[in-house]
């Protein structure tokens, strides 16, 4: 694959907590590692070895104390916080192990936020879209209902759709089939894959399930701060 293929580009980074205090303590320690378009990247490890740390530096939640991080070839590290928000919003999907859905809005209006957060405004073309995205998770009969009414694999289903709103390059999910039954579980994941094979979407996949891990294309296992450079091969 070409070099412009690397949506996500990680050099020497490290995250430090309360960094310069008597408190300070390291959790990555100095990550190098690429993404590239299309990849189904698997990220593996125990609690507390930094995994979500990674995910919401990547995810630009949070910035790293050195090294760059680069998203779809911008380097971030000097972009103010409008910036950020800016990169995030264009190009980066998420889906967490709780759905973060806001229970007083319908299903299609969950899914029409990140545009509306873009725009400003509803627009006909954000909600041909939204049901569009409803319509490919198998919910578009359960539009108008409010996510509280929904089961929790219909609100994870929910979360993928608006996740992908915004055609983003990349989608992180962290754990996002951690709280569901294993049939919710398999047509999450399935989506995601879909997702990717179909858009071309790189996609970070944090599980604790070795089973949908090797069906990753490569696993990266983060260990100490660290990810090993063994394990990160094709799954």
């Amino acid at each position: 694959m070409a070099g412009d293929d690397v949506v996500v580009r990680l050099q020497g980074v490290r995250k430090a907590f309360n960094p310069g205090l008597p408190s300070e303590v390291e959790v990555l320690h100095g990550i190098d590692l690429q993404l590239r378009r299309g990849e189904f990247c698997a990220v593996v490890g125990p609690s507390g070895s930094g995994k979500s740390t990674l995910l919401n530096l990547i995810g630009l939640l949070d910035r790293p104390t050195a090294g760059t991080l680069a998203v779809c070839g911008q380097d971030t590290t000097h972009m103010d916080d409008a910036a950020l928000t800016h990169l995030r919003g264009r190009s980066i999907g998420f889906v967490f192990q709780y759905h973060h859905l806001i229970g007083a809005f319908t299903a299609l209006e969950n899914v029409m936020m990140p545009m509306l957060g873009d725009a400003g405004f509803p627009t006909r073309a954000m909600r041909e879209r939204a049901l569009e995205l409803l319509g490919r998770v198998g919910l578009n009969h359960r539009c108008d209902n409010l996510a509280t009414h929904l089961s929790g694999g219909e609100q994870q289903r929910v979360a993928v759709a608006r996740a992908l709103a915004m055609r983003p390059a990349v989608l992180l999910a962290d754990e996002p089939t951690g709280n569901l039954d294993t049939r919710s579980a398999e047509v999450v994941f399935g989506l995601l894959r879909d997702v990717n094979r179909e858009q071309g979407t790189a996609v970070l996949f944090v599980t604790h399930n070795p089973a949908l891990a090797a069906r990753c294309d490569r696993t990266l296992e983060v260990v100490d701060g660290l990810v090993n450079p063994q394990a990160a091969v094709a799954g």
